[in-house]
C-alpha cells in the first residue's frame, strides 16, 4: 500500500504528469528552476484524483510535476543517491520499513505541515525533527485466489504456519525485500512474529529457530521470488484480473489488505463478492511518509504540497485512487474499504528502532538463504 500504498495497489502507471495551475503564492519567489512548479518524486502507484490536484493547484498557484520512480524501494534507494541534486522537492513513499535508511542518509529537511495535529498518534514518527509526515497506512498479507482454493476443494491458509504446510507447495509468490517494499514487509511480519528463536507470538515458532528457520522451511515449500509487486501481483497472481490475463499460476501472493477491494471496484461488471481473499495471519502494518527533500530547489512549493497532503480533501480521495487507509482522523474511509478490505485486527508490528538496527542485515541472511 501501502500502506502506501502504497501503494501501492494498483498499477496506475501515470508516468509522468505535469498539471496546470492558476492563482498566485508567496512561493513564486523560491529560488532556483521554475518557481510555480512543485515536484513530487513518488514510487510508481502515486494515484490521485484530477479535481483534487485542480483543489490544490487553484489554492496555492503552482503546477504539480510527478515523478515516478519504480517501486518503493527502488525509489528510495534512488532517492538517497541523489540527494545532493533531487529529482524534486517532495518525495512521497518512504514507509517504516525502509524509514531510517532515509533519515539516517539525510534524505529530508525539517517542516510539520499544517494539519499534523490531526494525524493518529499510532501513525506518527520523528516527532522532534519533523522530517517525515504520515500520509497513508495499509497492511502487507498474503492474498489468496478464491476460485483456484474453491476449485481445489482447500481451505485458504490464515496464518504463517500454514504457508509451510505441504498441501501450498508451489502456491506463494512473494517480492525480493532487497527491492521491494511489500517484500520487505512480510520479512519484517515474520521477523516479528518468529523472532530470532527465542520468545515469539507462534507457540510452533518456540520450538525452532526462529525467522530464518521458518524461510528455509517456506524455500522448501515452493515459495518463488519476484523482484516487485507489480510482477507478482499482475503477472504472477492467479487472482488478479492481470494475473487471469496473463495465465498465472500462483493463487497466493504477498499483497495488501486493500486489494480485493480494488479487484472489485475496477472489475467491468463488478461482482458481488471479491475475487480475492486475505490470510489475516499474515498481516504486517505498513505506514507511508512524505518529506520534503533537503535540496529542494522549491521549497516554498513542497512545504504547500506536504500541507495539503493533510487536508480532508486529499485524505478522503486517497483510499479509492491508491488503495491505503488515511491516517487523518478527520477523513473518512470508504464503504468499499470497509465490506472487501477492512484493516487487520491484530497486525504484526515492530518498532521503527528495532527495523532500523537489524533490516540490513536480515535482508543479507535472507538473500544468502532464499536465493543461493
Amino acid at each position: 500500500m501501502s500502506i502506501t500504498k502504497k501503494a501501492t495497489i494498483v498499477a496506475v502507471g501515470l508516468g509522468l504528469v505535469t498539471l496546470s495551475a492558476c492563482g498566485s503564492s508567496d512561493g513564486d519567489q523560491a529560488s532556483g528552476g521554475d518557481s510555480r512548479t512543485v515536484t513530487l518524486v513518488s514510487h510508481n502507484s502515486w494515484a490521485v484524483s484530477k479535481d483534487v490536484l485542480a483543489a490544490f493547484e487553484k489554492q496555492s498557484g503552482y503546477k504539480v510535476r510527478v515523478l515516478e520512480d519504480g517501486d518503493a524501494g527502488q525509489a528510495v534507494n534512488k532517492a538517497i543517491l541523489t540527494k545532493d541534486n533531487p529529482q524534486g522537492d517532495v518525495f512521497f513513499g518512504v514507509d517504516n520499513t525502509l524509514l531510517s535508511r532515509a533519515l539516517d542518509n539525510g534524505l529530508f529537511q525539517a517542516y510539520e505541515p499544517k494539519g499534523s495535529d490531526l494525524v493518529l498518534p499510532e501513525y506518527r514518527a520523528d516527532q522532534d525533527k519533523h522530517r517525515v509526515t504520515p500520509v497513508d497506512t495499509g497492511d502487507i498479507c498474503v492474498n489468496y485466489d478464491k476460485a483456484y482454493f474453491s476449485e481445489h476443494k482447500l481451505t485458504p491458509p490464515d496464518s504463517f504456519d500454514d504457508l509451510i504446510k505441504p498441501e501450498y507447495k508451489n502456491l506463494l509468490v512473494t517480492e525480493n525485500p532487497a527491492t521491494s517494499s511489500p517484500g520487505l514487509g512480510f520479512l519484517l511480519g515474520t521477523a516479528a512474529h518468529y523472532g530470532d528463536g527465542g520468545t515469539s507470538r507462534s507457540s510452533e515458532a518456540e520450538n525452532g529457530g526462529g525467522w530464518t528457520d521458518y524461510w528455509k522451511k517456506l524455500k522448501a515449500n515452493g515459495v518463488k521470488v519476484v523482484d516487485g509487486w507489480e510482477q507478482a501481483y499482475n503477472e504472477e497472481f492467479s487472482g488478479s484480473a492481470g494475473g487471469r490475463k496473463a495465465g498465472a499460476d500462483r493463487p497466493l501472493v504477498v499483497s495488501y489488505a486493500s486489494s480485493p477491494p480494488a479487484e472489485v471496484i475496477y472489475a467491468d461488471p463488478k461482482p458481488k463478492t471479491a475475487p480475492t481473499g486475505v490470510a489475516e495471519g499474515t498481516c504486517f502494518r505498513q505506514v507511508e511518509y512524505a518529506g520534503l527533500l533537503s535540496n529542494a530547489k522549491n521549497p516554498a512549493g513542497g512545504k504547500a504540497l506536504l500541507d495539503f497532503m493533510l487536508t480532508k480533501t486529499f485524505q478522503d480521495d486517497m483510499p479509492l485512487n491508491m488503495f491505503v487507509y488515511p491516517v487523518s482522523e478527520a477523513a473518512q474511509v470508504p464503504e468499499e474499504f470497509v465490506k472487501y478490505g477492512p484493516q487487520a485486527e491484530d497486525p504484526e508490528t515492530m518498532d521503527p528502532a528495532k527495523i532500523a538496527a537489524n533490516r540490513d542485515d536480515w535482508v543479507k541472511s535472507w538473500t544468502s538463504l532464499v536465493l543461493k
